[in-house]
């Protein structure tokens, strides 16, 4: 077939010859590579293998912790080298904090008291004089260290500590101390912290009794001091100090200059590193096998080979199988294996269906489902498959309805097209059944008929039945599958001639002769297993004693045993078993392994068999066995068998192997070791290429290019003895089995296809294949490749491995803002405490990018057996990948490191010189943009009969209205359960006003002027009082009256306005009264300091002798005190005009009259809602129906069924209410429509805010109650601020309302570029581009409101669609701060500044919020284009991170669409790391599932990184009373450590 003379393929046994020619003329090899039995080690270090030595060899290695396949003594020194170098900078890193509840801990025991003999024996380094780090368990720490541990273990309740405190330093000072070695040697010196806690010094330890000491309450935690001292308060800022200190090392790659356009962010593309090595020999030449030799006697077909042992010898034993006592179970003779193959083909195609229409038919396909522990069922049904020439696919047992993968596995049978499964007898009974006895069918699978298989059930073939016995042609034989990387499953066909000829080319290389003795460990129903221990050994009638998996666990050293007893040639095992074999071998005397003249090693081709190999051979020559015994092998479910190394009766002929650098190798180079052997890969060759088989390597992306000699590429197979394709998939198919290897010159190299192995690696000397990873484990990380074994094998290297287990460790890749990141996952052992786990965590990073020069981007340990297992044990991969990006894996530790790996963010922005104001104006005329500035109707042109105009005081309009109507309603108020609880009309008013100014001057002697705090609950008693200081001339301030539950943390607010404003009386009710004087109120503020109090419930029957009225409009009216979300408490000067105005504006621009009614849920305390609570209705004489929204807490309902009741066309709301309402009555729309709730009426529901928009909450809640009747459009939000309490309100008008022109348009909504906002610019983009924003109008802008977008820093105007800070000019603007808690400095500005050029002479108000301007095309009622305003933040919530402006609330909402169970999220920034805080709603166990899942999604959308991430509880993110939340109160409760988090993670 491959008769190819000139194609460049050379011969393997010419270069073999000039291979053996060059090394005997003295040169070195060809290759870089040294020959030699133990070139693994350094020549110094080796010791002879005289039985003393090895068995201190195994001594060593009895403890069963360690494994084989992952274990090289030059790695494991290179990887103690690498944590060596890294104790002279000693860094620690910040340990994570742990809820109590959530500490992996078992009870006492966990604290026995570290035995010192202990830990060398147990696992201890590997080299002759036991050097390397001592263990922690090696009696290095103190007994006191111990003492202490176990005390702080059992009796302190530490809130935010991890489970243990090293003796004498406090818990902020108990640090992972990561870079030393793995135990803190010396305890009295801990890494000086006290620079930076600047409140507390280092204290002594104080004796465990001392009593705690208690401090405000934060929520629900107590502030404690820990039982050694230190306050926990220290313990936040300290790990944040020492993650920034961590933080501060240089970063390894440079970040190197790039372009920023102008909008685009772009992301560093990693540039090729100048210096990373290249390949620089010539072009590989295609290696040919040697030629398949036909031997005369060798069968035409596998088929008539089994009928011809079948009839000439048939009591010749062909296969054994074991009990799990390794005693043999069942001896399976060639005669019985044909007979039985005979029967199950019959039976397969005559007794299944009925005769015109059978189930099964030549060339069908169906699957085997046997155990590991019934090889000779499997073997009768696969042959009794090949005599009915259907197609067998072999598959694994499902367990569960819910195997991992086998969902997988039933879409493999489905696109096979299977109907019926062949099963065991015992298989059949073990499967799952449904209650009528029936085999459910599995998640994903087809419906199946279930046959079995055993003699006992089938009908004998008549006499004249025979089986058609063709020679081997093209059909189909069997379909092997194979899972992906991704866990889908592929089902790899296998013709007859394809199976034959490999049997043939595997004799040949194994030089199998007829009736030789196998032991098979391995898998028998697919790979190496299935080709040897099934297939090839039929051909050849050899005898297979098959070794089951149970065995093996039960009896490590049965294949050893079963080797010496059978006197076997030949054993079948991988690296593991040879493993297992070493830990428990004790010293047998009775093994002998000299029968042996084959060992092959399935798995040899993964670089780490190379040590198990060297490790068996090392203990086991003494027993017999021979090095030239061991024959690794390199397959793969594509190509079969790719290579093996053939057993050789030369002893002299040492294997080959390479010491690779391991930097070389991730830009696919070889290169021999450097000098330090730190990073290096020792690897064996897999022997020759297969008889019959041309092999090359090409590169592994992109066209199939033939790799040059010094480069690794994908090992690629031309042979008969190889699958054809991917069962059903032609697209797949063609890229693997069809692939032609192209020469530089761009010809492919032979006209035959090859087929791609999936195996990384190189041809080297002598033609000896060499193989350095898989495709699947590949993991390309900022253009390198690593490999996930590797990856492993570090880790595995790093000691002491006391805390998780070896072989439970799973490495894969995510995928992160345009890069792969490592991710390592692995089994935690339960008796490990959270330090020692956390120490070996930091330590394999360390390691890791030391040797390998890459960032682990995540290393999270589960508990114990909680992996998701393949079938025989191992990890599956691809399921835990998918758990991991879920949020469903449930780590017990995780670690992240985005600093350290994540290179490719944009450079931070460089802020420009800004142009002079001057050219920006030129620059907005020349590009016909203009100035971006909007106002109201103007006050003065709008002509009303508004008869409170004549009345320059609010209290002449009470008094007036008091005479014209006095039975008119003006406050209706609502109790919880929807009926009136009191009312007011307008002489009620006025009368209860002139009492209280009696007694304001009479028992309180107040002057006027005086200030008077008003601390009342939200209702009718609160506005009676604000006009009774209006009637005595005083200044009244409304306070919002502590909680009665929460005394503690709401009360000192209460005090702090009380005395700020300079209050010389209090007015309250009774109720209020007995709490501020309580034993409560004593013990949260100093109860002597109140000003008099006086209590209204009580009042005095006279009239005063006559109404103050003020002398002059800009006198004060009142004041309006409230604290920002920041945390600023601020009060703002109203003056009487500013008032008049301010209600005449809302008059107009809703267009109340005394006719109409108006629902209010507002808290009235401040801003926009205490102006709806209590002034608009005296001022325009509507009905005020007031709804307390702390009653909504106990009736969600009642706000719209008051809204509903009372026929109302207008409302006022909060976003708190409107949020309760969403969630409270979600699931209630259908009762409540019952109950006759009809919101058909309501024209206008504004939702009064001091922030952006909420657009997804008004959207929802207008979708929510839509059914209801509420028009869509009615939603619409209003923005106020300390400066103008009311900018903008925008009632929209429906209906017929609206074509009389009264009003403005709807709202609009736009979407911006979020990447174009961080650098202050507004992009418009599409709906639904990546990085869009949604972004609503805030409302229409009131009349005699006067707006521009100014530049907060030069000051200057800005043009249309610009960012920048909104301007307002308006009658009703604020006159000034009263007194403002924080820099007074800053705030002078506030409400007088001026442009700095432009319109030079108006003064404004700065309001503190960014936004633009943007005019539509609609149209307005006087036929003026319609200006709208946006909203995008406030300026003292931005937060600047990297040189851009980033809104919280953007990064809140991606935070929350990450993970189900997060409920609330804030952000906050503490010394230029990004803190965030979620709230979990569900177990503490999914606490750390949401670490990776929050940081990948900033990353992605924000390009930050999250320096820390809290998990909290439900309820902990405080949240004011307009809904919004207080992040800054946040921040300090964390710093002071009073959030009681359950997980606090510190992202290195």
């Amino acid at each position: 077939m491959l008769r190819t003379a000139n194609i460049g393929v050379c011969d393997i046994r010419e270069a073999a010859a000039r291979e053996r020619a060059a090394s005997t003329a003295g040169n070195r090899p060809l290759f870089y590579f040294r020959f030699g039995v133990d070139q693994a080690l350094p020549q110094e270090r080796r010791t002879p293998v005289t039985p003393s030595s090895s068995s201190r060899y195994h001594r060593r290695r009895s403890s069963g912790s360690r494994d084989e396949r992952y274990r090289s003594d030059v790695h494991t020194e290179a990887v103690q080298a690498a944590l060596a170098k890294h104790k002279e900078r000693k860094m620690a890193v910040p340990m994570p904090s742990k809820r109590r509840s959530l500490v992996v801990q078992t009870s006492m025991d966990a604290y026995t008291p570290p035995d010192t003999s202990s830990g060398s024996e147990d696992e201890g380094s590997v080299q002759g004089d036991s050097q390397g780090t001592p263990t922690s368990s090696q009696g290095s720490i103190n007994m006191e260290h111990w003492i202490s541990q176990a005390i702080h273990g059992s009796t302190t309740s530490t809130t935010s500590s991890s489970s243990t405190q090293s003796g004498g330093s406090g818990a902020a000072h108990r640090l992972a101390d990561v870079m030393a070695q793995t135990h803190i040697e010396n305890h009295s010196a801990p890494p000086d912290v006290t620079t930076y806690t600047s409140e507390h010094s280092i204290q002594v330890e104080r004796p465990q009794g001392s009593t705690a000491r208690v401090a405000p309450k934060y929520g629900n935690a107590e502030l404690m001091e820990t039982g050694d001292g230190v306050p926990v308060s220290s313990r936040v800022s300290a790990k944040i100090q020492q993650l920034v200190n961590t933080l501060k090392r240089p970063k390894r790659p440079p970040l190197r200059e790039f372009f920023v356009d102008d909008f685009e962010e772009l992301l560093e593309v990693q540039q090729p590193d100048p210096n990373q090595p290249k390949p620089e020999g010539a072009q590989m030449l295609a290696m040919r096998g040697e030629q398949l030799g036909v031997v005369t006697n060798w069968p035409p077909s596998l088929e008539a080979a089994l009928q011809r042992w079948g009839t000439i010898s048939p009591k010749a034993p062909c296969l054994t199988t074991m009990d799990t006592n390794g005693k043999p179970l069942y001896i399976l003779t060639y005669g019985k294996l044909w007979t039985r193959s005979m029967k199950v083909a019959y039976n397969i195609l005559h007794k299944l269906g009925t005769k015109q229409e059978p189930m099964v038919r030549p060339g069908d396909r169906v699957t085997l489902v046997f155990p590991n522990n019934d090889p000779a069922a499997f073997m009768v049904a696969f042959y009794g498959c090949l005599l009915a020439e259907v197609v067998p696919v072999p598959i694994e047992v499902p367990l569960t309805r819910k195997d991992a993968g086998s969902q997988q596995i039933g879409f493999l049978l489905g696109s096979c097209g299977v109907t019926v499964a062949l099963t065991s007898d015992a298989c059949h009974k073990g499967l799952p059944k449904s209650p009528t006895g029936e085999i459910p069918q599995f998640k994903g699978w087809p419906k199946l008929l279930w046959f079995v298989t055993e003699s006992k059930h089938l009908s004998k073939p008549p006499r004249d039945w025979f089986p058609h016995i063709k020679d081997a042609n093209n059909d189909t034989a069997y379909i092997e599958y194979k899972t992906c990387k991704d866990g889908s499953v592929l089902g790899v066909t296998v013709t007859r001639i394809a199976l034959l000829t490999h049997c043939q080319a595997l004799t040949q290389a194994c030089g199998y002769t007829e009736a030789e003795t196998i032991v098979n460990v391995l898998d028998f129903k697919k790979d190496v297993g299935l080709w040897h221990g099934i297939l090839t050994s039929v051909m050849n009638m050899m005898h297979v004693i098959s070794i089951p998996y149970s065995l093996m666990k039960v009896n490590p050293l049965s294949w050893i045993q079963k080797v010496c007893q059978y006197k076997a040639k030949v054993a079948c095992v991988k690296s593991r078993d040879m493993h297992w074999a070493l830990v428990a071998h004790r010293d047998q005397r009775d093994i002998n392994l000299s029968s042996l003249r084959m060992l092959i090693v399935a798995d040899g081709a993964n670089p780490w068999s190379i040590s198990s190999c060297d490790a068996f051979l090392n203990v086991f020559q003494s027993k017999g066995l021979r090095q030239e015994v061991i024959c690794p092998c390199a397959s793969s479910p594509e190509a079969l068998t790719v290579a093996i190394r053939r057993p050789t009766d030369d002893s002299n002929q040492p294997p080959g192997r390479g010491v690779l650098s391991m930097h070389g190798l991730t830009y696919g180079v070889i290169r021999v070791d450097s000098e330090e052997k730190l990073s290096v890969l020792t690897v064996q060759d897999v022997g020759l290429v297969m008889p019959g088989a041309i092999m090359c390597s090409v590169k592994p992306d992109g066209i199939p290019q033939l790799c040059k000699t010094d480069e690794i590429g994908e090992l690629c197979v031309c042979a008969i003895a190889t699958g054809t394709s991917y069962y059903g998939l032609s697209g797949m198919t063609k890229n693997t089995f069809e692939v032609f290897p192209m020469t530089s010159s761009g010809g492919p190299i032979t006209e035959y296809p090859f087929i791609r192995t999936g195996l990384l690696g190189f041809i080297g000397p002598g033609g000896l294949v060499f193989v350095i990873g898989k495709m699947d484990g590949l993991m390309v990380v900022s253009g390198r490749r690593h490999n996930a074994d590797d990856i492993v094998a570090t880790a595995l290297a790093v000691e002491p491995m006391k805390f998780v287990y070896r072989g439970r460790i799973a490495v894969f890749s995510v995928s992160v803002l345009h890069d792969e990141r490592i991710v390592i996952v692995a089994e935690q052992r339960p008796d490990s405490t959270e330090e020692d786990s956390f120490q070996w965590m930091s330590r394999v990073l360390q390691a890791i990018d030391s040797i390998h020069q890459v960032g682990v981007y995540c290393l999270a340990l589960v508990p114990a057996n909680t992996l998701p297992k393949t079938p025989l044990g191992g990890i599956h991969l691809s399921e835990t990948k998918q758990l991991f990006l879920e949020g469903s894996l449930h780590p017990c530790n995780v670690l992240m490191c985005p600093h350290t790996c994540v290179t490719n963010l944009p450079k931070p922005r460089q802020k420009q010189p800004e142009i002079g104001p001057a050219s920006v104006m030129v620059g907005n005329l020349v590009s016909g943009k203009r100035i971006a500035q909007a106002s109201g109707r103007d006050l003065g042109q709008i002509e009303d009969n508004d008869q409170a105009r004549k009345f320059l005081f609010l209290s002449e309009v009470l008094q007036w209205r008091a005479q014209t109507t006095p039975d008119h309603v003006l406050y209706t108020l609502l109790n919880c359960r929807g009926t009136i609880a009191n009312s007011l009309t307008c002489v009620q008013l006025h009368k209860r006003a002139e009492k209280i100014a009696v007694m304001l001057m009479e028992r309180g002697h107040l002057q006027d002027g005086d200030h008077v705090a008003l601390v009342y609950p939200p209702g009718i008693d609160l506005i009676a009082a604000f006009y009774g200081c209006l009637y005595a001339g005083c200044v009244p301030i409304t306070v919002r009256p502590p909680h009665p539950q929460n005394i503690a943390t709401t009360l000192p607010t209460v005090k702090m306005i009380v005395e700020v404003s300079r209050s010389a009386c209090l007015m309250t009710t009774q109720l209020i009264c007995k709490l501020l004087r309580s034993r409560e109120a004593a013990a949260a503020v100093d109860v002597r300091t109140w000003p008099p109090v006086l209590d209204t419930d009580d009042l005095p029957k006279k009239r005063p002798a006559q109404i103050y009225k003020p002398s002059n409009p800009d006198t004060l009216a009142y004041l309006d005190f409230s604290v920002s979300t920041t945390g600023m408490l601020a009060g703002v000067k109203m003056s009487h005009a500013a008032t008049s105005a301010f209600c005449r504006s809302i008059k107009l621009q809703c267009e109340l009259y005394p006719s109409r009614e108006v629902a209010i849920c507002l808290d009235p305390y401040c801003g926009l809602g205490f102006v709806l609570w209590c002034l608009c209705s005296v001022y325009s004489g509507h009905q005020s129906i007031l709804i307390p929204p702390s009653e909504l807490e106990t009736n969600p309902a009642l706000w719209l069924l008051a809204v509903s009741q009372y026929k109302v066309r207008d409302t006022f709301c909060s976003y708190s209410v409107m949020e309760l309402c969403t969630k409270g009555l979600g699931s209630q729309t259908e009762s409540l429509k019952a109950r006759g709730l009809d919101l058909s009426r309501v024209r206008t529901c504004v939702v009064v805010a001091e922030e952006r928009p909420r657009i997804a909450l008004t959207q929802s809640f207008s979708k929510l109650f839509k059914d209801l009747g509420l028009h869509p459009r009615a939603v619409s939000t209003s923005l106020g601020c300390r400066v103008n309490l009311a900018i903008c309100l925008q009632p929209h008008r429906l209906g017929k309302l609206a074509e009389q022109g009264t009003s403005g348009p709807d709202p609009t909504t736009v979407y911006v570029d979020m990447r174009a906002l961080r650098h202050d610019r507004v992009r418009l983009v599409e709906r639904g581009s990546p990085h869009s924003l949604p972004l609503m109008e805030s409302g229409k802008i009131l009349p005699g409101v006067r707006i521009i977008i100014a530049n907060p820093e030069t000051k200057g105007p800005l043009g249309d669609s610009h960012l920048g800070e909104i301007w307002v000019h308006s009658t009703h603007n604020a006159s000034g701060y009263f007194t403002i808690y924080g820099d007074e400095s800053l705030q002078s500005d506030h409400f007088n500044s001026r442009l700095s050029f432009g319109d030079t002479q108006t003064i404004w108000a700065r309001t503190g919020y960014l936004g633009f301007l943007r005019r539509t095309e609609l149209t307005d009622a006087n036929g003026e284009r319609h200006d709208a305003l946006y909203v995008v933040g406030a300026l003292d919530e931005a937060m600047e991170l990297r040189g851009m402006r980033y809104h919280p609330i953007d990064i809140e909402t991606s935070v929350i669409r990450a993970h189900k169970s997060i409920t609330e999220c804030a952000v906050f920034t503490w010394t230029n790391l990004l803190v965030v805080v979620v709230e979990l709603d569900g177990s503490e166990q999914e606490a750390l599932d949401l670490v990776p899942l929050v940081t990948n999604v900033v990353l992605e959308e924000h390009y930050l990184i999250v320096g820390v991430v809290v998990v909290v509880d439900i309820g902990v993110i405080p949240i004011n009373s307009r809904g919004e939340k207080q992040r800054m109160h946040l921040r300090d409760g964390f710093l002071a450590d009073q959030l009681d988090p359950i997980y606090v993670a510190y992202n290195m």
